[in-house]
């Protein structure tokens, strides 16, 4: 039997969400106000917290604050229960690590739902955990966690269309948004004074972009252009930046994005020093393959600033893949026939 712990001050809706529960089949656990709360999560360690934001003594958003600095507690589904469903009180609770929001008044249905997918969801996690061995629960709990967050973070935000080639953001400008590719891709490239382009690389649904210069407070670095119609969400850097410094493990995930960022660059410089024409346009060529593009419909100017080569010689490489039988190329669109060998091009 799940074991809930309920913090709420009302005294009725205490003992009504404590009833709703225990038909429901849980056990339920129940404190009066936000210190108390605390001590009976630390003591009873519940499979789920519900828990009031307005409160005496200690508010919702203190309880989660303290609960996610112990190791005992900080892997719990947390619901903020809230009768206030203002943005800033949104805001406050992701970047604290809140689960979800229950807005009251709330009807039961929907109360049991959210608090049956959170059960669910946790459970699926530690079992998953459980399989890539019991020392690393905490570190995976924390990561799927932090990945909801960033999620959660794009939704209800300005969703703006992009047509092919319409410009997202230039270098030098001062940013103002974060980025989330909901559907589409994205080229990120810089140029040189006679205006050619060296593509960094090609960014698709569900990536983000622009984190690199809101992090180093400074002007992009780089530039960015929709390579076919994308919607894209924009979210204020305000937001981004109270959930990265108040989440750490949002704020380790990012990171890990930067590193890989600058990893990725670093390779790319390597293969420009060292690899041969073939093997660049290759490694281009499987590379959007692996990242889903069964169908690559760039433009061969386009592949040829990712290749870091002229255009007239991708043309001619592209004919020699066909030939060889490893592409297969219709109507301007480029399919992969066999990934292996063209990742493992000689030099």
């Amino acid at each position: 039997m799940k074991k809930i712990l309920i913090i709420e001050d009302n005294l009725e809706v205490r003992e009504n969400l404590s009833e709703i529960l225990s038909l429901s089949g849980y056990q339920t656990i129940t404190a009066e106000d936000g210190k108390v709360g605390v001590e009976k999560a630390i003591a009873e360690t519940p499979d789920l917290v519900l828990c009031d934001v307005m409160m005496p003594e200690l508010d919702g958003f203190g309880v989660l604050h303290i609960l996610s600095k112990q190791a005992k507690t900080s892997d719990i589904p947390f619901i903020f229960l809230t009768a206030k469903a203002e943005k800033d009180d949104f805001r406050k609770g992701m970047s604290l690590g809140a689960d979800d929001y229950i807005v009251k008044p709330f009807d039961d249905t929907t109360l049991l739902q959210t608090i049956e997918t959170r059960l669910k969801k946790n459970e699926r996690l530690r079992e998953a955990s459980a399989k890539q061995g019991s020392g690393g629960l905490e570190h995976f709990i924390n990561e799927a966690k932090a990945m909801e967050a960033i999620q959660r973070l794009s939704e209800n935000r300005e969703n703006r269309q992009y047509r092919k080639k319409d410009p997202i953001f230039q270098e030098g400008e001062v940013p103002r948004w974060l980025f989330y590719i909901e559907k589409g891709s994205v080229k990120i490239f810089k140029s040189n004074e006679d205006g050619r382009e060296l593509i960094l690389r090609v960014a698709g649904a569900g990536e983000f972009l622009g984190y690199l210069a809101l992090l180093q407070d400074d002007r992009y670095p780089e530039s960015a252009t929709a390579l076919e119609d994308s919607s894209i969400r924009l979210i204020p850097k305000d937001d981004f930046f109270s959930l990265v410094y108040g989440h750490r493990d949002v704020n380790a995930r990012f990171i890990k994005l930067l590193a890989g960022h600058v990893a990725e660059q670093e390779q790319q410089l390597i293969d420009l020093a060292y690899n041969s024409v073939r093997k660049r346009v290759a490694t281009s060529i499987v590379h959007l393959f692996d990242q889903g593009y069964r169908e690559i419909s760039l433009l061969r100017e386009d592949l040829a600033a990712l290749a870091g080569t002229a255009k007239e010689t991708v043309i001619r490489t592209l004919t020699d893949f066909k030939t060889e039988g490893l592409i297969d190329i219709r109507d301007g669109f480029i399919s992969v026939s066999k990934p292996d060998k063209l990742r493992n091009m000689p030099n």
